[in-house]
């Protein structure tokens, strides 16, 4: 039967190592992440926004990867990363590069779950473009009348402009990259190698379901919410 112990399951949280280290790996993981995704959904945003048909077919091929469900997404790249004939390093080799042994090898995993996150920026990649049209053509216009080029443009009109649509993905960005690692983690590695990839939600899956541990899978779980609040705050 259930036994009452208060708060023994968060003191547990401070003396195990695999949990300090599962945080670690998931703020490495948000800090590299979450910017370059932003960077490439705002680049691709700024590239696409055009109404011409033409633009609609490459506007729907950024977007695919987001919709594709996640356990299929990440056995395409389990596919792709295979160091012996997965097409990554196939073309590599041909254009002699180095082939790296991606998911065997912890900093090249932790790189993996990186590249895989940064096609699923659809959303992103919607809420930016609408960001962009909403802005007035006015603004333009009286620039270009100044002769602004394009970067002053840019810093000076859209991006003080677009701030808070960033903002509003930045909070989006770092809570889903912290709750969809789950299945890239656990179907690529399993949280391997050397528990590089050993991520927050792995975890809680493991304390739970493989240890049965589910008094410290909750604490960590609730240790899990307190972090996203206190990133959110720190981005506010």
């Amino acid at each position: 039967p259930p036994v009452w112990v208060g708060l023994e399951n968060f003191k547990r949280i401070f003396d195990s190592s695999l949990v300090k280290l599962s945080l670690r790996n998931s703020l490495i993981f948000l800090a590299m992440a979450v910017p370059i995704r932003l960077v490439t959904a705002l680049a691709l945003a700024l590239l696409l926004q055009s109404r011409h048909r033409f633009f609609s077919v490459f506007r729907a091929a950024v977007i695919l990867p987001s919709v594709i469900p996640e356990a299929a997404y990440a056995l395409i790249w389990l596919w792709i990363l295979n160091p012996i004939y997965g097409p990554l390093n196939l073309i590599g080799s041909l254009l002699g590069l180095p082939a790296p042994a991606w998911l065997a090898e912890p900093f090249s995993a932790r790189m993996a779950l990186v590249i895989l996150s940064i096609f699923q920026i659809g959303e992103g990649f919607i809420v930016l473009v609408a960001g962009l049209r909403s802005i007035s053509r006015s603004y333009y216009d009286s620039a270009q009348v100044d002769g602004a080029s394009g970067w002053q443009i840019f810093i000076h009109i859209t991006l003080p402009l677009l701030a808070p649509w960033l903002m509003l993905l930045s909070f989006r960005d770092m809570l889903m990259s912290l709750q969809n690692t789950f299945a890239p983690s656990f179907i690529l590695t399993y949280g391997g190698p050397y528990y590089a990839t050993t991520l927050e939600p792995l975890l809680i899956y493991e304390l739970a379901f493989d240890f049965m541990d589910l008094g410290l899978a909750a604490a960590v779980l609730v240790l899990f919410f307190l972090l996203a609040a206190l990133l959110t705050l720190g981005i506010l």
